[in-house]
């Protein structure tokens, strides 16, 4: 009887290097341009050759630049160099600015004590400097007067005019109109 196996085998190297670059005896061109871990040009050699000198070196043979005519190929520890790529990225995502949008929903009758609430809110945000977006959604017939939905946002986008620039306009999508206020200084 024939044991069955489920599931995939655990991945080869090569496998798992096919992700991103072609590495040992997954690079099938004829001759590529080699640079060894020195550093050192040795110009364009057999794959084999190169494969080789990477074997004896106990080290990859990786293709860092596959459109380049002939491909180039470097020898180096592959684990080491896809380890230091992933924890270059993951330092550059943390040092990235995230902007956050933060939304306030309204409708065209919206009570002036209310509205001046979330302006407030929306100053303190701005002044955060997030992004804040307006919405006014429309219900059943309000949808016929957008141009009271239109007033509201742009008394807003007056009253928040030392704070922020407007980045869209009052604009009808569907059944709700949006305002996009950004805080000045950014873009």
């Amino acid at each position: 009887m024939a044991i069955r196996r489920r599931g995939r085998s655990k991945p080869s190297r090569d496998d798992k290097a096919s992700i991103n670059y072609r590495i040992n005896n997954r690079i099938r061109v004829p001759q590529v341009r080699l640079i060894d871990h020195n550093g050192v040009n040795h110009g364009v050699v057999p794959t084999a050759q190169a494969r080789d000198m990477a074997f004896e070196a106990e080290l990859d043979l990786v293709e860092v630049a596959p459109n380049a005519d002939p491909p180039v190929c470097r020898i180096m520890d592959y684990g080491k160099f896809s380890y230091e790529k992933t924890k270059r990225e993951r330092e550059a995502r943390k040092h990235q600015k995230q902007i956050e949008i933060k939304t306030i929903k309204l409708t065209p009758r919206t009570s002036p004590f209310h509205k001046d609430i979330t302006v407030r809110k929306a100053k303190q945000w701005l002044e955060e400097g997030k992004k804040v977006k307006f919405m006014v959604r429309f219900k059943a017939r309000e949808i016929t007067y957008p141009e009271i939905g239109q007033q509201t946002l742009e008394e807003i986008a007056e009253e928040l005019g030392e704070l922020a620039e407007v980045e869209q306009a009052p604009k009808l999508e569907g059944w709700s109109m949006t305002l996009m206020l950004t805080p000045i200084g950014t873009n």
